[in-house]
């Protein structure tokens, strides 16, 4: 049976640049023939993985349950077998030779060629294999002779290593029960077979109404100039808009637990953690300027067994527009339920759903009502467990 967990928001921010295009504009795109507000996946989900982080810092994960993406895995695994003992230079060396074992090259700066994106105990096991393989790990085995190729170089130094340190290794890359791993995937171009299908989907936020860009003209005066001098001393201009946006994600179930090895209880946990930051997490783009700390007033999460995803974004199709006195976040939720509640009655399927609604809107016999974001949580949980 295939159970997805997905949660719809409205988030109404102030005055903002949260997500810049490489103008250091705010990101837009065209939906419903009209322009929109919006915030990429990849930087949504990167707030996400940020409060995962904090989760470590309360103890509410452990370490070794999020990953990092850095092309300094050589600098993690040298500073790994330093504590266990051993001298830094020839631990560089033994780490360099055992990622060439596995066709992952690291460059003279020290750097991979491209963003790994490793659970910390996959880097620990690595670690551990070089210490405990140290002996067998000679520079004659896995260095390339010169004038090779970069891809042929490769290939010959991890055919010339050690078969059994090749195959612990080939071991190793299995996500490392990481959650964020698990729930976001990765794509390692040079083990494409060590690949993880992320078993979680994060659409682009997408403002429900049309937005125009707007322009902060801003100076800066020198503060130790002479007072008889006037005039500014810096000047500029920074893009900006103030949208309310609709947000989305799923999750499956039953693809989450298989790329956590069937651990469920850390499967529980990466939800639960992943639901809540989605809630609470936001980009940090221009915040110093701008301060747009504006929390979700409208939350729904619904738990559904054999169906298809349902991206409610048509419900926004036509652009909101409200009058004198109107609330926009009131009257998007508003359309979000209509859309919901349309979509279920001719699709049908079993769910279970539960609001979070601060817009005083009508729910229409759209789910369970709840007071706060911990019951929100309790009750999600507790349907994808039944």
């Amino acid at each position: 049976m295939r159970t997805l967990i997905e949660i719809h928001a409205l988030q109404n921010f102030a005055p903002s640049n949260l997500n810049r295009d490489d103008t250091g504009a705010p990101k837009d795109a065209f939906f419903g023939g009209t322009r929109r507000a919006r915030v990429s996946s990849q930087c949504l989900k990167r707030a996400i993985r940020q409060h995962f982080k904090g989760l470590v810092e309360q103890n509410a994960l452990a370490s070794d349950d999020v990953a990092f993406r850095t092309k300094r895995v050589l600098d993690a695994i040298t500073k790994a077998l330093v504590e266990k003992g051993k001298d830094e230079t020839e631990a560089t060396q033994k780490a360099r030779l055992a990622l060439a074992a596995m066709e992952l090259s690291v460059k003279e700066d020290g750097k991979s060629e491209y963003l790994l994106f490793l659970g910390q105990r996959e880097i620990s096991c690595i670690a551990h294999i070089v210490h405990e393989k140290w002996g067998s790990i000679t520079t004659s085995e896995t260095v390339p002779p010169e004038g090779k190729k970069p891809g042929k170089a490769k290939k010959q130094a991890a055919q010339s290593a050690d078969p059994d340190l090749k195959e612990a290794l080939d071991k190793v890359f299995n996500g490392g029960k990481a959650v964020d791993v698990a729930l976001f995937g990765r794509m390692l171009a040079d083990m494409p077979q060590k690949n993880q299908y992320a078993a979680c989907q994060v659409a682009h936020a997408i403002s429900t109404h049309s937005v125009e860009r707007e322009f902060d003209f801003y100076t800066a005066v020198d503060d130790l100039k002479p007072e008889d001098t006037s005039g500014a001393d810096m000047m500029g201009t920074v893009e900006f808009n103030s949208a309310c946006f609709y947000r989305y994600a799923v999750v499956d179930w039953e693809k989450l637990l298989d790329n956590l090895q069937k651990d469920k209880e850390l499967a529980t946990k990466g939800l639960r953690a992943f639901l809540e930051g989605f809630v609470v997490a936001e980009p940090t783009g221009k915040q110093n300027t701008f301060a747009a700390h504006n929390a979700p007033e409208f939350v729904v999460v619904s738990v559904r067994r054999n169906a298809a995803p349902r991206n409610l974004a048509n419900a926004f199709e036509t652009a909101i527009r409200v009058k004198k006195d109107e609330s926009l976040t009131r009257k998007s939720a508003e359309e979000l339920v209509r859309k919901a509640t349309a979509l279920q009655t001719a699709f049908g399927g079993e769910e279970k759903t539960y609001v979070l609604n601060l817009t005083k809107a009508e729910l229409n016999g759209l789910g369970t009502a709840v007071p706060g974001l911990k019951d929100l949580l309790d009750k999600a949980i507790l349907a994808v467990q039944g």
